[in-house]
């Protein structure tokens, strides 16, 4: 299930890659595609699926929640291309960039990205505390709501985990113009959480998150690693995962 779970997120994610930044409506996502935005072949991930690698790696080779290494990992990808698709670093978050240069999390409201629930997946198929999932985040991404929406969507990917019902009606019943899908935290946790509720597929999910537009990727990899977890491996198209870039080192993670 974390296999399913982590080539969730990373497909989610560059299915996004191409149409970041563009308005809802001005575009519409079917399949893997490449360049647009960001002048990438497709399959190629982004910052999402590498520092969401980087988690795992930390948790497998330390056996533990250990924030020091997981930020030395960051800043391996941030300053040296560690786990990226193609050896380059790209579309890295203003407050990641920051926090991981003066070395500790930004606290302030405006420092509400989605910058490290994007990342924090791996912790839900650990033993990992309320406690330790908010450290995790607060390596960038140090104010509260940041904080809490990881805790949230940890225990919701546990749900889901343990095959329970997801009953969160207040979203899955609002309309469509009423979800943003911008790079604020609680927008992109709202809106993958819609995404997964209001489709019946993986495809569904990631493409429905994708064309919300904006924050395209982010919001593709968070709905995509839950909906991994609930359509398995087998549930993720083919063709997509076999157009994705690195599967080798996306493997060499997930078999430590």
């Amino acid at each position: 299930m974390l296999k399913s779970a982590i080539y969730g997120l990373a497909v989610g994610d560059a299915l996004g890659v191409p149409f970041e930044f563009k308005k809802r409506g001005t575009f519409t996502c079917k399949e893997m595609t490449g360049y647009g935005s960001w002048n990438q072949a497709p399959g190629t991930w982004s910052d999402d699926t590498s520092m969401t690698l980087a988690t795992l790696d930390s948790i497998k080779e330390t056996g533990r929640i250990d924030c020091e290494d997981m930020r030395r990992r960051f800043c391996d990808w941030l300053h040296r291309d560690a786990y990226t698709a193609n050896g380059e670093t790209f579309d890295v978050g203003t407050t990641t960039r920051i926090a991981l240069e003066r070395g500790q999390g930004l606290d302030d409201y405006h420092a509400n990205g989605n910058g490290s629930l994007m990342r924090i997946l791996p912790l839900a198929f650990t033993e990992a505390t309320d406690e330790e999932i908010r450290a995790a985040s607060a390596i960038t991404h140090a104010h509260k709501l940041s904080a809490d929406a990881c805790v949230d969507y940890v225990h919701l990917a546990r749900q889901l985990i343990r095959k329970e019902p997801v009953a969160r009606d207040e979203i899955k019943n609002k309309s469509v113009d009423d979800i943003q899908s911008t790079g604020f935290v609680l927008h992109t946790l709202e809106a993958s959480i819609w995404c997964l509720l209001n489709t019946t597929s993986y495809a569904e999910a990631v493409l429905t998150a994708v064309n919300l537009g904006d924050d395209t990727d982010t919001t593709a990899a968070v709905v995509g690693g839950l909906a991994g977890i609930v359509y398995g491996y087998e549930g993720i198209p083919k063709e997509w995962i076999d157009e994705l870039k690195n599967k080798g080192l996306i493997d060499s993670i997930l078999n430590k």
